[in-house]
């Protein structure tokens, strides 16, 4: 492999962002030696919506999250996982 060029320094994340949207980082980094890495403590983001559902739906809802015990938002969001990931196999 050639050699590698020199790693910039950037002094904010915008500046990082803006530079390898137009470069390769194949010119900077041996991805050859790059090992998996795991961040199981890392939560990912998210974003608070707005959902209106009729108040029969969200009763039932909970009951099913009691049975569970678990938080109807966490219910809602295991089912609206596992229905997507179900669809990508699908395709």
């Amino acid at each position: 492999m050639s050699k590698l060029k020199k790693m910039p320094e950037f002094t904010t994340e915008a500046e990082e962002r803006e530079f390898w949207e137009s470069h390769d980082s194949t010119e900077y980094v041996d991805w050859s030696r790059a090992q998996p890495v795991s961040f199981p403590k890392l939560k990912p983001s998210t974003k608070t919506i707005s959902l209106r559902l009729p108040e029969t739906l969200l009763d039932r809802i909970k009951i099913e999250a009691n049975k569970r015990d678990m938080p109807y938002q966490s219910l809602i969001k295991a089912w609206l996982s596992e229905d997507v990931e179900e669809k990508r196999r699908a395709r």
